[in-house]
């Protein structure tokens, strides 16, 4: 059955990113579970595939995006989730 949840999201190059104060966030496991999801920014909704950092395999991005989140919204730490539009994915 779907969820949805509201939740502050940082942009970087044209991905989208979530972070959860706690990896074991019942919507982290729903993603975990299932990829899949879909995105609604404003009035516009679109296809996405998650995928949970990691922040050794993925540290410099992780940083990245923990400071872009500390710019916008005074906070960044926490478990970083990629949310990839599926007009990005490589075909």
């Amino acid at each position: 059955m779907p969820r949805e949840i509201e939740i502050w999201f940082t942009n970087y190059n044209g991905r989208f990113y979530v972070i959860a104060e706690y990896a074991s966030s019942q919507w982290v496991e729903n993603l975990r579970a299932n990829r899949e999801a879909t995105l609604r920014v404003k009035n516009m909704s679109f296809p996405v595939t998650a995928r949970v950092l990691s922040p050794e395999a993925d540290s410099d991005l992780n940083r990245i995006v923990q400071d872009l989140s500390r710019k916008k919204y005074g906070w960044g730490d926490g478990l970083v989730v990629e949310l990839v539009p599926e007009s990005l994915h490589v075909q």
